[in-house]
């Protein structure tokens, strides 16, 4: 890793100078600010900075409560000063509160010149005391870099706080160098799975999030990293299977390398491609404009004709349907016959339930005449003209009427019967003429 001046695995517990401490004020809230701390990362290189729990824990005054100050839990917040978050080139990690943290990235040529104020807070989750310092950072050109040819491996058993420390990193780079062959390596990036859009492993069997590691070299890639491009493993790659890799046994110790997932890119081939900005419209401010409020000399405008417009309107177009309505519905109603003629049909019924309620006998149908089946010859009714039936069920009525028909016995020829029916006085009378 090439480091700045001051040490890019640096920890920010170490600073040549200190400000004294303010006095607190409050025992639960105790705040400690440091003279600031400057570093020089490279351009194109990887940038790596750790913070130490350990360097912080000596800060925080003693806490009156029992407790092992050793084992308190510390976290960092990390923003750019004057901003809420950090610079786009630089990240931050924390596994757990009990563990280091760790800033990392890979500046571009375009922050060179331009130093960049890191505020570090730490936290005391157990006091909740914090103590401030500022990190410098101060990025260098180099002619060297960036590297002309490029490689970035995937690698699946690691996550990227355990690859970004030093010494698993160094024995990453030794790996690399002993199958490059290379006179400078150096580490550009590296980047977590999960931010190539990665799934969040389950907690079994010690899996890890897997991490992508960018090297950059000045020779052209070795015969044994160019056999991943062969058509056979490149067939092997596509069917879910491992290629054959003639020097992955030199990583396979510490390091499972996903060879399919490997890219190799040699920058001096590679075709620049300029994207060009369309001109904004009207109303678009410029890239780098500042918005300019309206003056306080404007005029007021006035709301009431878009009142009139919005509810008055509306409002009076459904007070004259409404009036249309009513005057429809209730002066010129189209169903006045038709109620009239409703009204005489109610009336008439009345009329007809009365008269039948001051008939002497109600005969049921089943009393009234029939006719023989066998001979045609009419049955008289069942009961003589005194017996009261409008009390008796129908059904009873047509059993009694089962037993007492009789068939006639057969007449000479010649002899028939014929029914007369006449109506005399409203009421149907039957005649039976032999």
């Amino acid at each position: 890793i090439a480091s700045g001046c001051d040490g890019a695995l640096g920890d920010i517990g170490h600073m040549a100078g200190s400000a004294s401490p303010a006095p607190a004020t409050d025992v639960a809230q105790f705040n400690v600010s440091h003279a600031d701390r400057n570093v020089y990362p490279s351009a194109g290189v990887l940038f790596v900075h750790v913070l130490e729990r350990e360097h912080f824990k000596g800060e925080f005054p003693p806490y009156p409560k029992s407790g092992d100050a050793s084992s308190d839990p510390i976290t960092f917040n990390t923003n750019l000063m004057g901003y809420p978050d950090r610079p786009g080139w630089l990240r931050y990690i924390q596994r757990t509160q009990r563990s280091d943290g760790v800033l990392y990235g890979s500046p571009t040529a375009e922050h060179v010149g331009k130093p960049s104020v890191i505020e570090i807070t730490a936290y005391n989750r157990r006091t909740f005391e914090t103590a401030r310092h500022n990190l410098v950072v101060n990025i260098m050109a180099t002619e060297e870099f960036p590297l002309p040819y490029q490689a970035e491996f995937y690698i699946r058993n690691m996550n990227v706080e355990e690859m970004l420390a030093s010494e698993v990193l160094g024995d990453f780079l030794g790996a690399v160098k002993n199958v490059w062959q290379p006179e400078r390596l150096n580490a550009i990036n590296i980047t977590s799975a999960l931010d190539r859009g990665g799934r969040v492993p389950l907690p079994i069997n010690d899996l890890k999030e897997g991490v992508y590691v960018m090297v950059g070299a000045d020779v052209p890639f070795s015969s044994c990293l160019r056999e991943v491009e062969s058509p056979h493993n490149q067939l092997r790659c596509s069917q879910e299977m491992e290629p054959a890799i003639s020097c992955d046994k030199k990583f396979r110790a510490h390091f499972h390398i996903d060879w399919c997932k490997i890219s190799l890119v040699d920058i001096n081939k590679v075709v620049p491609v300029y994207i060009t900005r369309s001109e904004p419209g009207t109303g678009v401010l410029p890239e780098f404009g500042e918005y300019n409020p309206p003056s306080e000399s404007l005029m007021g405008r006035n709301y009431f004709s878009d009142f009139l417009i919005t509810l008055a309107v509306p409002s009076a177009v459904a007070l004259v349907l409404f009036f249309i309505l009513g005057y429809t519905m209730c002066c010129r109603r189209e169903g006045v016959i038709q109620l009239v003629h409703h009204g005489s049909i109610q009336k008439s019924t009345k009329e007809l339930r009365s008269m039948s309620k001051n008939r002497e006998i109600s005969w049921p149908l089943s009393t009234l005449p029939v006719f023989n089946p066998v001979s045609g010859e009419v049955v008289p009714p069942i009961h003589p003209d005194n017996y009261e039936t409008t009390s008796m069920p129908l059904m009873q009525t047509q059993t009694n009427l089962q037993n007492q028909i009789t068939i006639p016995q057969q007449r000479p020829s010649g002899w028939y019967s014929l029914p007369h029916f006449e109506m005399i006085g409203g009421v149907l009378t039957y005649f039976h003429i032999e």
